[in-house]
């Protein structure tokens, strides 16, 4: 089992999950972040420190979402690795809530 990354946290990128993780199996692009499916032990540690309640177990990803659990895959093969937090985007907290965010995901 493994803990995925969604939507919500397109144009956020909060990284106070990114602190907690004790395996650093989080990967950031531009605009968003993933979990690395064959890294995350399954500790359950990310989820409650996600501002943007963008992080689900992969198996109470919400229905509508199941695409970031595949999403999440491929990206963290080609992201780098983040090990330690930084500031969320300037205009987080606008985007926090809006849904249908993949389109604006930049690669």
């Amino acid at each position: 089992m493994t803990f995925v990354v969604t939507d919500n946290c397109i144009k956020c990128k909060y990284t106070d999950c990114v602190e907690v993780c004790p395996v650093d199996c989080f990967y950031e692009g531009p605009n968003f972040l993933v979990i690395h499916p064959d890294e995350c032990i399954d500790c359950a540690l990310c989820e409650p420190e996600c501002p943007a309640q963008a992080i689900f177990s992969e198996d109470e990803v919400p229905e509508d979402q199941q695409e970031f659990i595949a999403l999440n895959t491929e990206l963290a093969e080609v992201w780098p690795n983040i090990t330690e937090r930084k500031d969320a985007l300037a205009d987080a907290e606008e985007w926090d809530g809006v849904k249908d965010k993949l389109k604006h995901l930049e690669r």
